[in-house]
């Protein structure tokens, strides 16, 4: 009987990727495969890689072996057969390293098995990024050249449960098969909290010959994150909050001013959103057209009909659109949502954001845009948008049934090969602004930059161990007027200072007071951001127009209160109504005068 020698590639790219040779080859051999990766405390992988070859036929048998690594690094490479220690040729090529194996021994005839081992260190499979660890197992590009595969996980004690398994696992069980593997691979995160630092700096010009007021837009607290601004250089005038949630800095410029606003502080990346209710009418913004966001276009209004879901949209946006990495550096326009459909391998993140808020609007389905950071250590599989400024952008979407926005990134879905970004997103986007009731406006932090600092760095990122102090401060006080006419309304304003580095949210204003009506006001405040004032108008009922009123009133909110008092006057006896009645008298005492010697005159 005839028998043939094989010779057999396995290839571990980005993706785990099976081509023997001659072509045909795959037929007559059964391959079963199973990996454990084991990481130690500092993150280096130990791989055990163990195939199984089951001869189909009786007419061939596998004489070596090739396996191509797509891992930077490798090292300690062993392998051996049943017939004892191979020496392994490791070659480096561009895309990572190729180890041949020649069999110490055939195993011919049906049914017989040749198994092997390969092991290698790498620390390119795990990687510790300030307080989370991120692991990435590779994927198989093709499983159907596999009879089984399989990869079990190892980590230690002390890194404790994943926060998050891509694509999810029962009982957040480490070992994977073909299936769970597909060509993207698994994707894991250790580790509760993530922590940045940053160093922003926003490039501010009047050419006119007239002052104006401007502002530019800090990275604010979502459901997502906790901003803390420890700095801003030069102080603005006022930090508000828009109905987006972003933070908008007031600067008044001068005449020909140009001013550079430098902003440092942290931020505290939580995996799972927190609460954020929304009534049908604010939510009414965020199913409307805008430029880009094509919501009566009859081709999104179609496709919007048949998705209906924002799993399907997402499903459909990340299968559709296809990056092209050569627009990354380029100028080009913006397509929008229909400019995508029309140039679907001519996407980059913007487009990607741009279709899912289009076909989630015109599906009732709020949505907008998040403008931000996004890290990667691998821009082939997740790239960003700008190089210069690591910039990103994504869609978030309403979810009516959890209360709160979800963030997702049919972008990465896409480059990653159907990494998991819908269900769970991750520690690693860090939103700058969020774009609802407009779709070009605020700008982000790095969008400031100006012709003659072109190559200027604007947005510096690092990450943080330490979890920032976030305890709000601020300071109550009073715009209401000592002193008032009796019987008149008592009106003025509450002011809320911020004066630390944290969001002071949303809470209830309690306004006592045992002379004044009414005697207790519970008001509903907005959020104060660092650096922001908030006034919030406050009105007691008119006192007695005939009796002086000494009037005492407690502001009290969030177990921080300040005494604070006012007089109702007479009218007559205010400095006011006093010179008023001086004057009068004076003006009566005058015509009397007068009329007296007028009649003395004709006597």
């Amino acid at each position: 009987m005839l028998l043939r020698k094989i010779l057999f590639s396995v290839f571990f790219t980005c993706f785990l990727t099976f081509f023997p040779t001659p072509a045909f080859a795959a037929s007559n051999f059964k391959t079963d495969y199973h990996v454990t990766y084991n990481i130690d405390e500092n993150g280096i992988a130990h791989a055990d890689v163990n195939g199984t070859l089951t001869n189909n036929t009786s007419q061939y048998y596998a004489t070596s072996y090739k396996i191509q690594l797509g891992f930077d690094t490798i090292s300690n490479v062993q392998a051996q057969d049943a017939g004892g220690s191979i020496t392994p040729q490791v070659s480096k090529n561009g895309n990572g390293y190729i180890i041949a194996l020649n069999f110490n021994k055939q195993e011919v005839g049906l049914g017989n098995k040749q198994q092997f081992t390969i092991t290698f260190d790498t620390p390119t499979l795990a990687h510790h990024y300030g307080r989370i660890w991120e692991i990435d197992v590779p994927g198989i590009s093709n499983p159907e050249d596999f009879s089984t595969f399989a990869v079990t996980l190892k980590t230690p004690t002390s890194f404790g449960t994943p926060s998050y398994i891509k694509p999810q696992q029962a009982n957040n069980s480490l070992t994977f098969d073909k299936q769970t593997l597909g060509r993207s691979g698994i994707s894991l995160a250790y580790g509760g909290t993530q922590v940045y630092n940053f160093h922003l700096t926003y490039h501010l010009r009047n050419p006119n010959l007239y002052p104006i007021t401007t502002q530019i837009a800090l990275p604010p607290s979502t459901n997502y994150q906790d901003v803390s601004i420890n700095n801003i250089d030069p102080t603005p005038t006022n930090v508000t909050e828009d109905k987006d949630g972003n933070w908008l800095a007031e600067y008044h410029l001068s005449s020909v001013q140009n001013m550079d606003v430098v902003v440092q502080g942290n931020v505290v990346i939580h995996l799972s959103p927190t609460a954020d209710s929304e009534t049908p009418e604010d939510l009414s913004d965020y199913i409307k057209q805008q430029p880009y966001w094509e919501v009566d276009n009859t081709t999104i209004q179609q496709l919007a009909s048949q998705l209906q879901t924002p799993e399907a949209i997402y499903n459909y946006v990340s299968n559709k659109l296809h990056y092209d990495f050569s627009r990354v550096t380029s100028d080009k326009p913006r397509l929008g949502a229909v400019g995508a459909l029309q140039n679907p391998n001519s996407a980059v993140c913007r487009e990607f954001t741009d279709l899912f808020i289009a076909l989630a609007r015109a599906a009732h389905i709020p949505a907008r845009e998040i403008d931000g950071f996004a890290y990667t250590d691998n821009p082939k599989q997740r790239p960003i948008s700008k190089e210069k400024d690591i910039l990103h952008v994504w869609p978030e979407y309403y979810d009516s049934q959890k209360k709160t926005w979800i963030m997702v990134d049919p972008t990465w879905g896409s480059t990653t090969g159907g990494v998991d970004y819908f269900n769970t997103l991750d520690f690693d986007h860090f939103a700058f602004v969020i774009k609802g009731e407009n779709s070009t406006s605020p700008i982000p932090a790095g969008g400031y930059n100006v012709s003659d600092e072109e190559n200027s760095k604007d947005v510096q990122i690092g990450f943080s161990t330490t979890l920032p102090d976030e305890t709000p401060e601020f300071t109550l006080d009073s715009a209401i007027s000592k002193e008032t006419i009796a019987g008149l309304p008592i009106q003025g304003n509450v002011v809320i200072r911020n004066n630390g580095s944290a969001y002071i949210p949303s809470q209830l204003l309690y306004i006592s007071s045992k002379t004044l009506n009414p005697q207790l006001q519970t008001l509903q405040t907005n959020g104060v951001p660092p650096f922001g004032s908030l006034q919030i108008p406050v009105s007691f009922n008119p006192t007695n127009p005939l009796t002086n009123t000494n009037g005492d009133y407690t502001i009290r909110v969030a177990g921080i209160s300040t005494a604070k008092n006012v007089q109702s006057k007479i009218f007559f006896l205010t400095p006011v109504g006093g010179g008023i009645a001086l004057g009068i008298f004076a003006i009566i005492i005058f015509i009397i005068a007068t009329a007296s010697r007028g009649l003395r005159l004709f006597r």
